[in-house]
């Protein structure tokens, strides 16, 4: 998906039309090399805050960085052994 927008062309004084990528990438350009420097690390950290967000949606995303493989069956054998004695008559 593509945002446009207006942007002015500095050399000539007409308006263009340009994406979000372009107009970063012009900017970015224009930046000495420690701003530059500056610009990818929030880019990075902007993509790392956006990856975690998704992440813990899920029980598996939570878990990802402990490096445990619980399979199904393990998780059917772990609630049965929890839930095998729970009286039914209260449901």
């Amino acid at each position: 998906m593509w945002n446009w927008h207006l942007a002015s062309a500095p050399t000539i004084g007409v308006r263009l039309y340009m994406s979000i990528e372009e107009a970063v990438l012009e900017k970015l350009r224009q930046l000495p090399l420690a701003k530059q420097q500056e610009l990818l690390d929030f880019a990075e950290f902007l993509y790392q805050k956006i990856m975690v967000k998704s992440s813990l949606s899920s029980v598996k995303g939570l878990c990802a960085d402990l490096k445990v493989d619980i399979t199904e069956e393990e998780i059917a054998e772990a609630r049965k052994e929890m839930w095998g004695n729970f009286p039914r008559d209260i449901l």
